[in-house]
Protein backbone atom coordinates (compact mmCIF):
# COMPACT_ATOMS: atom_id res chain seq x y z
CA UNK A 1 0.00 0.00 0.00
CA UNK A 2 2.82 2.39 0.93
CA UNK A 3 4.58 1.52 -2.33
CA UNK A 4 1.40 2.31 -4.31
CA UNK A 5 1.07 5.65 -2.52
CA UNK A 6 4.68 6.53 -3.32
CA UNK A 7 4.12 5.54 -6.97
CA UNK A 8 0.97 7.67 -7.23
CA UNK A 9 2.75 10.61 -5.62
CA UNK A 10 5.63 10.27 -8.09
CA UNK A 11 3.14 10.18 -10.98
CA UNK A 12 1.44 13.33 -9.67
CA UNK A 13 4.80 15.11 -9.48
CA UNK A 14 5.56 14.17 -13.09
CA UNK A 15 2.10 15.23 -14.32
CA UNK A 16 2.31 18.52 -12.41
CA UNK A 17 5.55 19.37 -14.19
CA UNK A 18 3.75 19.31 -17.56
CA UNK A 19 2.59 22.72 -18.82
CA UNK A 20 -0.49 21.26 -20.56
CA UNK A 21 -3.54 20.05 -18.71
CA UNK A 22 -3.56 16.25 -18.35
CA UNK A 23 -6.17 13.88 -16.95
CA UNK A 24 -6.88 10.17 -17.22
CA UNK A 25 -10.20 8.30 -17.15
CA UNK A 26 -11.24 4.69 -16.55
CA UNK A 27 -13.72 2.67 -18.61
CA UNK A 28 -16.62 4.43 -16.88
CA UNK A 29 -15.22 7.86 -17.90
CA UNK A 30 -14.39 8.69 -14.26
CA UNK A 31 -11.32 10.87 -13.75
CA UNK A 32 -8.42 8.98 -12.14
CA UNK A 33 -5.74 11.72 -12.24
CA UNK A 34 -5.85 15.47 -12.79
CA UNK A 35 -2.69 17.60 -12.94
CA UNK A 36 -2.02 21.15 -11.74
CA UNK A 37 -2.30 22.71 -15.24
CA UNK A 38 -5.73 21.06 -15.60
CA UNK A 39 -6.74 22.70 -12.31
CA UNK A 40 -5.56 26.12 -13.51
CA UNK A 41 -7.31 25.92 -16.90
CA UNK A 42 -10.63 24.55 -15.66
CA UNK A 43 -10.69 26.24 -12.25
CA UNK A 44 -11.63 22.86 -10.72
CA UNK A 45 -9.51 21.50 -7.83
CA UNK A 46 -7.94 18.08 -8.23
CA UNK A 47 -9.72 16.69 -5.15
CA UNK A 48 -13.05 17.80 -6.62
CA UNK A 49 -12.32 16.41 -10.10
CA UNK A 50 -11.11 12.93 -9.07
CA UNK A 51 -13.93 10.40 -9.34
CA UNK A 52 -16.23 12.65 -11.39
CA UNK A 53 -17.25 11.97 -14.98
CA UNK A 54 -15.01 14.01 -17.26
CA UNK A 55 -18.02 15.65 -18.97
CA UNK A 56 -19.10 17.12 -15.61
CA UNK A 57 -15.70 18.73 -15.13
CA UNK A 58 -14.87 19.99 -18.62
CA UNK A 59 -18.45 20.72 -19.72
CA UNK A 60 -17.23 20.69 -23.33
CA UNK A 61 -19.60 21.14 -26.26
CA UNK A 62 -18.40 17.82 -27.76
CA UNK A 63 -19.01 15.72 -24.62
CA UNK A 64 -22.58 14.70 -25.44
CA UNK A 65 -22.45 14.30 -29.22
CA UNK A 66 -18.88 13.46 -30.27
CA UNK A 67 -16.72 12.73 -27.23
CA UNK A 68 -13.09 12.51 -28.31
CA UNK A 69 -12.12 10.14 -25.48
CA UNK A 70 -14.99 7.81 -26.39
CA UNK A 71 -13.90 7.83 -30.04
CA UNK A 72 -10.34 6.95 -29.04
CA UNK A 73 -11.54 4.19 -26.67
CA UNK A 74 -13.79 2.76 -29.40
CA UNK A 75 -11.42 2.93 -32.37
CA UNK A 76 -8.03 2.89 -30.67
CA UNK A 77 -7.04 5.88 -32.79
CA UNK A 78 -5.53 8.93 -31.05
CA UNK A 79 -6.84 12.44 -31.74
CA UNK A 80 -4.38 15.31 -32.10
CA UNK A 81 -4.87 19.05 -31.57
CA UNK A 82 -8.66 19.24 -31.92
CA UNK A 83 -10.09 22.64 -30.97
CA UNK A 84 -13.13 22.52 -28.68
CA UNK A 85 -14.76 24.84 -26.15
CA UNK A 86 -15.17 24.11 -22.44
CA UNK A 87 -16.89 26.02 -19.62
CA UNK A 88 -14.62 26.69 -16.64
CA UNK A 89 -15.61 26.97 -12.97
CA UNK A 90 -16.38 30.68 -13.43
CA UNK A 91 -18.83 29.92 -16.23
CA UNK A 92 -16.51 31.31 -18.91
CA UNK A 93 -16.37 29.65 -22.32
CA UNK A 94 -12.74 28.82 -23.19
CA UNK A 95 -11.21 27.46 -26.41
CA UNK A 96 -8.80 24.58 -25.79
CA UNK A 97 -6.79 22.27 -28.03
CA UNK A 98 -7.07 18.61 -27.00
CA UNK A 99 -5.26 15.37 -27.82
CA UNK A 100 -6.28 11.87 -26.71
CA UNK A 101 -4.66 8.43 -26.48
CA UNK A 102 -5.35 5.01 -24.95
CA UNK A 103 -4.08 4.28 -21.44
CA UNK A 104 -2.59 0.77 -21.05
CA UNK A 105 -1.15 -1.20 -18.14
CA UNK A 106 2.14 -3.11 -18.08
CA UNK A 107 0.50 -6.11 -19.79
CA UNK A 108 -0.74 -3.93 -22.65
CA UNK A 109 -4.41 -4.12 -21.64
CA UNK A 110 -6.47 -0.95 -22.12
CA UNK A 111 -7.45 0.45 -18.71
CA UNK A 112 -8.74 3.84 -19.83
CA UNK A 113 -7.69 6.89 -21.78
CA UNK A 114 -5.61 10.02 -21.33
CA UNK A 115 -6.39 13.52 -22.57
CA UNK A 116 -4.00 16.46 -22.75
CA UNK A 117 -5.29 19.96 -23.37
CA UNK A 118 -4.05 23.54 -23.44
CA UNK A 119 -5.74 26.92 -23.24
CA UNK A 120 -5.62 28.65 -26.64
CA UNK A 121 -7.57 31.78 -25.64
CA UNK A 122 -4.66 34.06 -26.54
CA UNK A 123 -4.16 32.37 -29.93
CA UNK A 124 -7.92 32.56 -30.60
CA UNK A 125 -8.04 36.25 -29.71
CA UNK A 126 -5.01 36.92 -31.94
CA UNK A 127 -6.58 34.95 -34.81
CA UNK A 128 -9.82 36.96 -34.55
CA UNK A 129 -7.87 40.22 -34.44
CA UNK A 130 -5.96 39.23 -37.58
CA UNK A 131 -9.16 38.20 -39.35
CA UNK A 132 -10.88 41.47 -38.45
CA UNK A 133 -7.83 43.49 -39.54
CA UNK A 134 -7.27 41.76 -42.84
CA UNK A 135 -10.79 40.78 -43.94
CA UNK A 136 -13.45 42.74 -45.77
CA UNK A 137 -16.78 41.06 -46.49
CA UNK A 138 -15.60 37.63 -47.77
CA UNK A 139 -12.22 38.94 -48.98
CA UNK A 140 -9.06 38.29 -46.95
CA UNK A 141 -5.79 40.14 -47.57
CA UNK A 142 -2.98 42.03 -45.86
CA UNK A 143 -1.50 43.12 -49.21
CA UNK A 144 -1.20 46.93 -49.43
CA UNK A 145 -2.90 47.08 -52.86
CA UNK A 146 -5.83 45.04 -51.62
CA UNK A 147 -6.03 47.15 -48.46
CA UNK A 148 -6.34 50.27 -50.65
CA UNK A 149 -9.21 48.60 -52.51
CA UNK A 150 -10.87 47.78 -49.17
CA UNK A 151 -10.60 51.46 -48.27
CA UNK A 152 -12.52 52.71 -51.30
CA UNK A 153 -15.12 49.93 -51.63
CA UNK A 154 -17.74 51.55 -49.34
CA UNK A 155 -17.64 54.80 -51.36
CA UNK A 156 -17.70 52.86 -54.64
CA UNK A 157 -20.66 50.80 -53.41
CA UNK A 158 -22.68 53.88 -52.41
CA UNK A 159 -22.32 55.44 -55.86
CA UNK A 160 -24.58 54.62 -58.81
CA UNK A 161 -21.76 54.50 -61.38
CA UNK A 162 -20.91 51.53 -63.57
CA UNK A 163 -17.83 49.62 -62.40
CA UNK A 164 -15.17 47.76 -64.36
CA UNK A 165 -13.17 45.07 -62.49
CA UNK A 166 -10.03 43.83 -64.24
CA UNK A 167 -7.92 40.90 -63.11
CA UNK A 168 -6.64 37.49 -64.12
CA UNK A 169 -8.94 34.48 -63.98
CA UNK A 170 -9.28 33.22 -60.42
CA UNK A 171 -8.49 36.51 -58.67
CA UNK A 172 -11.97 36.84 -57.16
CA UNK A 173 -13.69 39.39 -59.41
CA UNK A 174 -17.17 38.06 -58.65
CA UNK A 175 -16.46 38.09 -54.90
CA UNK A 176 -15.53 41.78 -55.19
CA UNK A 177 -18.70 42.44 -57.19
CA UNK A 178 -20.82 40.74 -54.52
CA UNK A 179 -19.05 42.74 -51.79
CA UNK A 180 -19.89 45.98 -53.64
CA UNK A 181 -23.52 44.89 -53.98
CA UNK A 182 -23.73 43.92 -50.29
CA UNK A 183 -22.40 47.33 -49.25
CA UNK A 184 -24.70 49.27 -51.57
CA UNK A 185 -28.23 50.63 -51.07
CA UNK A 186 -29.32 47.82 -53.45
CA UNK A 187 -28.16 45.05 -51.07
CA UNK A 188 -31.74 43.82 -50.41
CA UNK A 189 -32.40 43.45 -54.15
CA UNK A 190 -31.13 40.70 -56.49
CA UNK A 191 -27.50 40.17 -57.48
CA UNK A 192 -27.50 38.44 -60.88
CA UNK A 193 -24.29 37.12 -62.49
CA UNK A 194 -23.86 36.29 -66.19
CA UNK A 195 -20.73 34.81 -67.78
CA UNK A 196 -20.74 36.57 -71.15
CA UNK A 197 -17.88 34.47 -72.50
CA UNK A 198 -19.73 31.19 -71.97
CA UNK A 199 -22.65 31.90 -74.35
CA UNK A 200 -22.84 32.50 -78.11
CA UNK A 201 -24.32 35.82 -79.25
CA UNK A 202 -27.85 34.58 -79.97
CA UNK A 203 -28.18 32.89 -76.58
CA UNK A 204 -26.51 35.78 -74.72
CA UNK A 205 -28.98 38.28 -76.20
CA UNK A 206 -32.04 36.31 -75.03
CA UNK A 207 -30.29 35.59 -71.71
CA UNK A 208 -29.73 39.29 -71.01
CA UNK A 209 -32.87 40.85 -72.47
CA UNK A 210 -35.40 37.99 -72.47
CA UNK A 211 -37.99 37.41 -75.19
CA UNK A 212 -41.70 37.58 -75.91
CA UNK A 213 -43.86 34.60 -76.83
CA UNK A 214 -43.61 33.92 -80.57
CA UNK A 215 -40.25 35.68 -80.97
CA UNK A 216 -38.92 32.42 -82.45
CA UNK A 217 -40.20 28.89 -83.06
CA UNK A 218 -39.77 27.47 -79.54
CA UNK A 219 -40.77 30.65 -77.69
CA UNK A 220 -44.07 29.41 -76.25
CA UNK A 221 -44.31 32.07 -73.53
CA UNK A 222 -42.59 35.24 -72.33
CA UNK A 223 -39.24 34.78 -70.63
CA UNK A 224 -37.69 37.59 -68.54
CA UNK A 225 -34.01 38.26 -69.13
CA UNK A 226 -31.26 38.89 -66.60
CA UNK A 227 -31.81 42.66 -66.77
CA UNK A 228 -35.40 42.09 -65.67
CA UNK A 229 -34.37 39.65 -62.95
CA UNK A 230 -31.85 42.18 -61.60
CA UNK A 231 -34.40 45.00 -61.47
CA UNK A 232 -33.43 47.54 -58.77
CA UNK A 233 -30.43 45.31 -57.99
CA UNK A 234 -27.02 44.57 -59.50
CA UNK A 235 -26.14 42.82 -62.77
CA UNK A 236 -22.62 41.36 -62.90
CA UNK A 237 -21.37 40.88 -66.49
CA UNK A 238 -18.32 38.63 -66.26
CA UNK A 239 -15.80 38.35 -69.15
CA UNK A 240 -17.31 41.34 -70.94
CA UNK A 241 -14.23 41.51 -73.15
CA UNK A 242 -15.42 38.40 -75.01
CA UNK A 243 -18.73 39.77 -76.34
CA UNK A 244 -19.18 40.43 -80.06
CA UNK A 245 -19.32 43.86 -81.75
CA UNK A 246 -23.09 43.52 -82.29
CA UNK A 247 -23.70 42.73 -78.61
CA UNK A 248 -21.47 45.65 -77.64
CA UNK A 249 -23.82 47.98 -79.54
CA UNK A 250 -26.91 46.62 -77.75
CA UNK A 251 -25.24 46.84 -74.35
CA UNK A 252 -24.08 50.41 -75.02
CA UNK A 253 -27.67 51.47 -75.72
CA UNK A 254 -28.89 49.96 -72.46
CA UNK A 255 -26.20 51.77 -70.47
CA UNK A 256 -26.85 55.09 -72.24
CA UNK A 257 -30.64 55.11 -72.37
CA UNK A 258 -31.43 52.81 -69.42
CA UNK A 259 -33.93 50.94 -71.61
CA UNK A 260 -33.94 47.74 -73.70
CA UNK A 261 -36.30 45.67 -75.84
CA UNK A 262 -36.78 41.93 -75.23
CA UNK A 263 -36.55 39.84 -78.41
CA UNK A 264 -39.82 40.08 -80.34
CA UNK A 265 -41.03 43.13 -78.40
CA UNK A 266 -41.97 46.51 -79.91
CA UNK A 267 -41.96 48.28 -76.55
CA UNK A 268 -38.98 49.40 -74.48
CA UNK A 269 -38.51 48.24 -70.91
CA UNK A 270 -36.88 50.43 -68.29
CA UNK A 271 -33.63 49.07 -66.81
CA UNK A 272 -33.17 50.13 -63.19
CA UNK A 273 -29.98 48.08 -62.77
CA UNK A 274 -26.49 48.82 -61.48
CA UNK A 275 -23.98 47.16 -63.86
CA UNK A 276 -20.63 45.77 -62.72
CA UNK A 277 -18.52 44.46 -65.59
CA UNK A 278 -15.42 42.27 -65.27
CA UNK A 279 -12.76 40.90 -67.58
CA UNK A 280 -9.52 38.94 -67.43
CA UNK A 281 -8.26 40.95 -70.40
CA UNK A 282 -7.03 44.54 -70.62
CA UNK A 283 -9.90 46.40 -72.30
CA UNK A 284 -7.75 49.43 -73.14
CA UNK A 285 -5.55 47.17 -75.27
CA UNK A 286 -8.60 45.65 -76.98
CA UNK A 287 -9.82 49.18 -77.79
CA UNK A 288 -6.48 49.99 -79.46
CA UNK A 289 -6.70 46.76 -81.46
CA UNK A 290 -10.23 47.64 -82.60
CA UNK A 291 -11.73 44.63 -80.85
CA UNK A 292 -13.77 46.59 -78.29
CA UNK A 293 -15.83 49.73 -78.83
CA UNK A 294 -14.21 52.83 -77.38
CA UNK A 295 -17.57 54.41 -76.47
CA UNK A 296 -18.65 51.28 -74.57
CA UNK A 297 -15.26 51.13 -72.84
CA UNK A 298 -15.65 54.66 -71.49
CA UNK A 299 -19.24 53.97 -70.52
CA UNK A 300 -18.32 51.00 -68.28
CA UNK A 301 -14.94 52.39 -67.18
CA UNK A 302 -16.38 55.04 -64.83
CA UNK A 303 -14.79 53.31 -61.81
CA UNK A 304 -11.99 50.84 -62.56
CA UNK A 305 -10.71 48.34 -60.00
CA UNK A 306 -7.65 46.24 -60.83
CA UNK A 307 -7.21 43.09 -58.74
CA UNK A 308 -3.62 41.88 -58.24
CA UNK A 309 -2.79 38.27 -59.06
CA UNK A 310 -1.97 35.91 -56.20
CA UNK A 311 1.73 35.91 -57.13
CA UNK A 312 1.67 39.69 -56.50
CA UNK A 313 0.27 39.21 -52.99
CA UNK A 314 2.14 36.14 -51.75
CA UNK A 315 2.10 37.50 -48.20
CA UNK A 316 -1.60 36.56 -48.17
CA UNK A 317 -0.98 32.84 -48.65
CA UNK A 318 -0.70 31.93 -44.92
CA UNK A 319 -3.94 33.85 -44.21
CA UNK A 320 -5.74 32.27 -47.16
CA UNK A 321 -4.51 28.75 -46.36
CA UNK A 322 -5.71 29.07 -42.77
CA UNK A 323 -9.10 30.36 -43.95
CA UNK A 324 -9.54 27.63 -46.59
CA UNK A 325 -8.56 24.86 -44.16
CA UNK A 326 -11.19 26.04 -41.65
CA UNK A 327 -13.83 26.43 -44.39
CA UNK A 328 -13.13 23.05 -46.02
CA UNK A 329 -12.96 21.33 -42.62
CA UNK A 330 -16.58 22.37 -42.08
CA UNK A 331 -17.66 21.37 -45.60
CA UNK A 332 -15.86 18.00 -45.64
CA UNK A 333 -16.40 17.29 -41.91
CA UNK A 334 -12.64 16.93 -41.39
CA UNK A 335 -10.39 18.00 -38.51
CA UNK A 336 -7.19 19.13 -40.18
CA UNK A 337 -5.40 21.32 -37.64
CA UNK A 338 -3.07 23.25 -39.95
CA UNK A 339 -0.11 23.04 -42.30
CA UNK A 340 3.57 22.33 -41.64
CA UNK A 341 6.27 24.93 -42.30
CA UNK A 342 7.67 22.70 -45.06
CA UNK A 343 4.31 22.47 -46.86
CA UNK A 344 3.75 26.22 -46.46
CA UNK A 345 7.21 26.82 -47.94
CA UNK A 346 6.11 24.83 -51.02
CA UNK A 347 2.99 26.97 -51.37
CA UNK A 348 4.98 30.19 -50.92
CA UNK A 349 7.36 29.30 -53.77
CA UNK A 350 4.72 28.57 -56.43
CA UNK A 351 3.52 31.10 -59.05
CA UNK A 352 -0.22 30.18 -59.14
CA UNK A 353 -1.22 30.69 -62.77
CA UNK A 354 -4.77 29.83 -61.63
CA UNK A 355 -4.59 32.34 -58.76
CA UNK A 356 -6.82 31.92 -55.68
CA UNK A 357 -9.04 29.38 -57.43
CA UNK A 358 -5.97 27.14 -57.90
CA UNK A 359 -4.92 27.58 -54.25
CA UNK A 360 -8.41 26.49 -53.11
CA UNK A 361 -8.15 23.38 -55.28
CA UNK A 362 -4.69 22.57 -53.87
CA UNK A 363 -5.93 22.85 -50.27
CA UNK A 364 -9.07 20.84 -51.06
CA UNK A 365 -6.91 18.07 -52.55
CA UNK A 366 -4.63 18.15 -49.48
CA UNK A 367 -7.61 17.75 -47.13
CA UNK A 368 -8.82 14.73 -49.09
CA UNK A 369 -5.40 13.03 -48.84
CA UNK A 370 -4.64 14.13 -45.27
CA UNK A 371 -6.59 11.99 -42.80
CA UNK A 372 -5.79 13.78 -39.54
CA UNK A 373 -3.39 16.34 -38.10
CA UNK A 374 -1.27 18.61 -40.27
CA UNK A 375 -0.94 18.98 -44.04
CA UNK A 376 2.54 17.85 -45.13
CA UNK A 377 4.39 18.41 -48.43
CA UNK A 378 3.45 14.95 -49.73
CA UNK A 379 -0.23 15.94 -49.55
CA UNK A 380 0.40 18.65 -52.17
CA UNK A 381 0.51 18.14 -55.96
CA UNK A 382 3.87 16.73 -57.10
CA UNK A 383 5.23 19.86 -58.85
CA UNK A 384 4.93 21.75 -55.55
CA UNK A 385 6.55 19.31 -53.14
CA UNK A 386 9.43 17.62 -55.00
CA UNK A 387 12.15 20.20 -54.38
CA UNK A 388 12.20 23.94 -53.83
CA UNK A 389 15.08 26.38 -53.42
CA UNK A 390 15.90 29.99 -52.68
CA UNK A 391 18.27 30.35 -55.61
CA UNK A 392 18.37 27.97 -58.54
CA UNK A 393 20.06 25.20 -56.54
CA UNK A 394 18.18 22.23 -55.15
CA UNK A 395 17.31 22.00 -51.46
CA UNK A 396 15.38 19.18 -49.79
CA UNK A 397 12.23 20.36 -48.08
CA UNK A 398 13.18 18.76 -44.77
CA UNK A 399 15.69 21.56 -44.10
CA UNK A 400 13.40 24.40 -45.18
CA UNK A 401 12.96 27.00 -42.43
CA UNK A 402 10.83 30.11 -41.87
CA UNK A 403 13.89 32.14 -42.90
CA UNK A 404 14.10 30.16 -46.15
CA UNK A 405 10.41 30.82 -46.79
CA UNK A 406 10.90 34.58 -46.38
CA UNK A 407 13.90 34.45 -48.72
CA UNK A 408 11.82 32.56 -51.32
CA UNK A 409 9.05 35.13 -51.05
CA UNK A 410 11.38 38.14 -51.45
CA UNK A 411 13.39 36.49 -54.25
CA UNK A 412 10.22 35.80 -56.21
CA UNK A 413 9.04 39.38 -55.68
CA UNK A 414 12.39 40.76 -56.88
CA UNK A 415 12.38 38.47 -59.91
CA UNK A 416 8.85 39.59 -60.87
CA UNK A 417 10.03 43.22 -60.81
CA UNK A 418 13.19 42.63 -62.86
CA UNK A 419 15.31 42.76 -59.66
CA UNK A 420 14.38 46.44 -59.22
CA UNK A 421 14.48 46.89 -55.45
CA UNK A 422 12.67 50.22 -55.35
CA UNK A 423 9.80 48.86 -57.45
CA UNK A 424 9.70 45.68 -55.34
CA UNK A 425 9.54 47.63 -52.07
CA UNK A 426 6.71 49.74 -53.49
CA UNK A 427 4.80 46.61 -54.57
CA UNK A 428 5.24 45.01 -51.14
CA UNK A 429 4.22 48.21 -49.35
CA UNK A 430 7.45 48.47 -47.32
CA UNK A 431 10.22 51.09 -47.14
CA UNK A 432 13.17 50.48 -49.47
CA UNK A 433 15.62 50.49 -46.54
CA UNK A 434 13.61 47.66 -44.92
CA UNK A 435 13.90 45.64 -48.12
CA UNK A 436 17.66 46.34 -48.38
CA UNK A 437 18.18 45.11 -44.80
CA UNK A 438 16.21 41.92 -45.47
CA UNK A 439 18.13 41.23 -48.70
CA UNK A 440 21.38 41.54 -46.78
CA UNK A 441 20.20 39.49 -43.79
CA UNK A 442 18.82 36.69 -45.99
CA UNK A 443 21.91 36.69 -48.27
CA UNK A 444 19.80 37.17 -51.41
CA UNK A 445 22.05 37.64 -54.45
CA UNK A 446 20.97 40.31 -56.95
CA UNK A 447 22.11 39.39 -60.51
CA UNK A 448 24.60 41.81 -62.03
CA UNK A 449 22.11 42.44 -64.86
CA UNK A 450 19.42 43.44 -62.35
CA UNK A 451 18.42 47.05 -61.83
CA UNK A 452 20.19 48.10 -58.62
CA UNK A 453 17.86 51.04 -57.90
Amino acid sequence: MAADMRLNKAQDIILDSIADGVFTVDHQWRIMSFNRAAEQITGVARAEAIGQHCRDVLKAEVCEKSCCLQKTMTTGEPIANKTVYIVNAKGQRLPISISTALLKNEEGAVIGAVETFRDISIEEKLRKTIEETYSFEDIISKNHRMQKLFGILPDVANSTSTILIEGESGTGKEIFARAIHNLSPRKDKPFIAVNCGALPDTLLESELFGYKAGAFTDAKKDKPGRFKQADKGTLFLDEIGDISAAMQVRLLRVLQEKTYEPLGSVESTKADVRVIAATNRTLASLVKEGKFREDLYYRINVIRLVLPSLRERMEDIPLLVDYFIKHLNAVQKKNITGITDEALACLMSYDYPGNIRELVNIIERALILCKTGMIHPHHLPEPLYCYQSVDDGRQPLEVMSIKDMEAIFLTNALRRNGWNRLKTARQLGIHKSTLFRKIKALHIQIPSTGNPS
